[in-house]
């Protein structure tokens, strides 16, 4: 199955997705078959088994959509496990240098070009029935990297990010950035919105593709607008809240 992810980013088209932070199969197949072109598994601040992960990573291949997997750390046991589910790839945050980025990328591919466990009987392999070979080649060429730009410390790094190949995308964290700069949820501050900006220009100089959460259409348009191709836009659980609230709204004048 052709990824529609990597397809889109080779292809310098615009991918979207959203956070997937609730454990239900169902939920990645509306997501799905209501467009998304991928989901994000949150492992970082929800609590996804590694089973669980794979369960979700399988609906989203039923219905034709890419996933990544946002990894609780760059352990390598957390690469190769998310890897060998068969998701399309990976996201890392909490980095705050680029020794951390270089430590963690061979375990993302197999030799020649990294150290990934070789193993056949896990999913991504079809559980051995593949060619073997070709599954190599394939998996090297089409895992997809991405890395966490989320503190201060790394957005003052964005060249040398920028000049790794095997990290394919960038990923703005807004709310994060803010707290690292002293102003927690203040995203929309001067200061964090001119780091924020200062990351996607030097992306640009480099032909980096880069990605950030958005939670509102007028997010959306303007980072569109500056070149993100890899658009995480809310969450599942953001997606049902705003509904449920709209209701609650919609109730509130037939409640005595």
């Amino acid at each position: 199955m052709i990824d529609i992810l990597k397809k889109k980013l080779n292809d310098d088209e615009v991918a979207f997705g959203t956070f997937v932070k609730v454990n239900s199969p169902a939920i990645v197949e509306m997501l799905g078959l209501a467009g998304f072109d991928f989901i994000i598994i949150d492992s970082e601040h929800s609590s996804f088994s590694y089973l669980e992960a794979e369960n979700l990573v399988r609906a989203a291949d039923g219905v034709g959509m890419s996933s990544i997997i946002r990894i609780p750390s760059a352990k390598e046991e957390h690469i190769q496990h998310a890897l060998d589910s068969g998701a399309g790839g990976i996201q890392v945050p909490g980095l705050s240098t680029v020794e951390e980025v270089k430590a963690f990328l061979p375990f993302t591919k197999y030799y020649p070009y990294g150290t990934r466990g070789l193993s056949f009987a896990q999913r991504s392999a079809n559980y051995g029935l593949v060619d073997t070979s070709n599954y190599v080649k394939t998996s090297n060429e089409g895992t997809t990297v991405v890395v966490h730009i989320e503190n201060k410390e790394m957005a003052e790094k964005v060249d040398e990010l920028c000049q790794i190949p095997e990290v394919d995308v960038l990923f703005v964290g807004p709310a994060d950035m803010s707290q690292s700069m002293g102003k927690p949820g203040a995203m929309n501050d001067p200061e964090v919105v001119a780091l924020i900006e200062k990351v996607f220009s030097k992306a640009a100089q480099y032909n980096k593709k880069v990605g950030i959460f958005v939670g509102a259409e007028a997010g959306l348009e303007k980072y569109i607008k500056l070149g993100a191709k890899y658009i995480a836009w809310k969450s599942d659980i953001a997606m049902f809240a705003n509904i449920a609230k709209d209701a609650d709204k919609l109730f509130a004048k037939y409640k005595k």
